[in-house]
Order: structure tokens, then sequence, then C-alpha cells
């Protein structure tokens, strides 16, 4: 099972041939099957197709899409998708579930690189994101449901889907993005983090009190970290010197992308008690930037400042 993460819309499946595809023939539903039949549950299930899918990733730019990949044949796919429908329907409209017959719809099996079904795709404003493969436990389910909704809210992704007249509810409109803060997110959408890195360091030298230039420049620091890591041997390295800062900085880094929070600051409150007074320092000033970039009201947060200060004191 995946672990989504911010990081997690990077490196991707690319869907962008099938964006423009022919919408469903005339008369028949938005995001039907082939056969004609209305979508179920005020469009928040919908049989998608090759031809319809289009509508289905613009449509993720409002609300988080789940991509259930099955086919008929497919037993594990039988134990899945009642669980996926389940949480779709608690879930009310904050996200939908676009189920695609792999056998009637090879394009979009391509598209996903479907290897094995059942295969969960989410999409969060027109990317897709993994979720899991295999037929999974509704708790583990819900888990990753729960992270999708994290991670399309930090995208900007908030909307809801009415069930009364199955039209999106688009979320409250935003003011514009400051000049450095739209240079620096520009920056992160082509992957270039120093250009974002610099962007937001220079709006926090025009105002220290800039949060959300604080708040971005510790996300795209971290992103810029992990994105050359490798998760093994990251994690080889830190075992072999568990008191090599570098090593444990990694796999924290790592930890955190990867949804991790506790496990991240465990391992480096436990680097900063191992160390001498003098090699603290670092340490002490990456924990910081770790709790910023979670927030501060986070119990994780507070539980980690807490031995922090009774360490320090």
């Amino acid at each position: 099972m995946t672990d989504i993460s911010p990081a997690a819309l990077r490196g991707a499946v690319d869907l962008s041939a099938l964006r423009n595809r022919p919408a469903a023939p005339a008369g028949q539903p938005d995001g039907s099957a082939a056969g004609g039949t209305a979508p179920a549950d005020g469009a928040l299930i919908r049989d998608v197709t090759d031809e319809t899918f289009g509508e289905i990733l613009e449509l993720s730019r409002t609300v988080p899409v789940v991509v259930d990949l099955w086919a008929e044949w497919c037993g594990p796919c039988k134990q899945l998708s009642p669980i996926l429908e389940k949480l779709t329907q608690e879930l009310a409209g904050r996200v939908v579930l676009a189920k695609v017959d792999v056998d009637a719809n090879p394009q979009l099996a391509q598209g996903f690189r479907a290897q094995s079904i059942p295969m969960v795709v989410a999409l969060v404003a027109g990317q897709p994101v993994p979720m899991f493969n295999g037929a999974v436990p509704e708790e583990q389910v819900r888990q990753v449901f729960d992270q999708l909704l994290q991670l399309a809210a930090q995208n900007g992704v908030t909307g809801s889907l009415s069930t009364s007249d199955e039209q999106p509810e688009a979320p409250a409109e935003e003011p514009p993005l400051p000049p450095l803060h739209a240079e620096a997110y520009a920056a992160i959408e082509n992957g270039d983090y120093a250009t974002a890195i610099r962007a937001y360091e220079k709006a926090l030298a025009e105002n220290p009190r800039d949060e959300d230039a604080r708040a971005g420049l510790g996300q795209v620091r971290l992103l810029d970290r992990v994105q050359a890591l490798d998760l093994q041997e990251a994690r080889a390295a830190a075992a072999a010197a568990p008191q090599d800062v570098d090593a444990q900085f990694a796999v924290a880094d790592l930890d955190i992308a990867g949804g991790h929070v506790e496990d991240a600051f465990a391992r480096l409150l436990d680097l900063f008690a191992a160390l001498g007074s003098d090699e603290r320092t670092a340490v002490r000033e990456r924990l910081v930037e770790l709790f910023g970039l979670i927030g501060a009201d986070d119990p994780r947060v507070i539980s980690a400042r807490t031995r922090l200060s009774s360490l320090l004191f």
C-alpha cells in the first residue's frame, strides 16, 4: 500500500494523451458506461470509458477522483469494489469513484500501466497518484482515503459533488497569490525547486512575518532534498552510521515526505540525545524547520517539542 504525500504528484504516469478524447455520444449520460446505464449514487460512483475519461480528468480539478481498475473475471476486484463504494458514499461528495473495466477500455488500462488488478489510483488536479494494488482491508483503504483528502487540500482541490443536482460545488474563490508566491508556485509545478526556494526566501526577506512563504519554503526545501534520494540506500546508510547527521536527516526527510511524521521526529530526537552539545545545533534547527512544516498545533509536533525541551534542559 502506498503512503500518499505531497511528493506523490511527482513522477506519476502521464495521462495527457487521454485528456482530449471525444466526449460521450449525444444522449449518453456523462460518465456512464457504454450501455447507457445512468451513474449511481448521485454521480458519486461512475462507470468510465476510454471516451469519457477526459471529463473525469477535468472533474479531478474540483474534487479528488478515485479510479478503480477492475474486470468481471477478477475475484479480488469483487472484494475491493464494495469497500471503495461504501467509503465514497460515506464521504458524501468529497470524492468521486470512477470504475474502469480494463477489458472494455484497453486505452485506459494502458494509460495507467495496469499490469495487475484490482489497481486503485487517484486523480488530483489532473495528476495521477498511486494508491494501492490488490484487495486491501477496509481500515487500510480508509486510511489511504484520508491521506488522499489531505493531499487534495494541499493542492487546492477542496470542492465537493452535490448528490442532488450532480454539479460540483466549487471551492471559495481565493485572492490572487502575491507575485513572489506565484513565481514559487509556478517553479514548483515545473519541478524547479531552486527557483522556488529563492522566490520564497526573497518573500521572507521582504516580509519576515509572511507565514505562508515560510511554510512554502519548508515544503519546497523538503521536496528538493528528497527528490534524488533512494529510500533503501538511505535507510542502509543511516543504520550503518547511527550518529551520522546527514544520513539520519535523509531518512527523516523521506519519512516526512511519506507521511511517517512520528518516525521522523523520533529519529531526530534520538539523534539529538546521542550527540554532544557542540553537534546538536543542526539537529535542533532541522527539527524546528520540520515542526513548522507540519504545524505548531499538530499533536505530533506538540509531543516532539515537549521531548526536545526536556533534552535541552
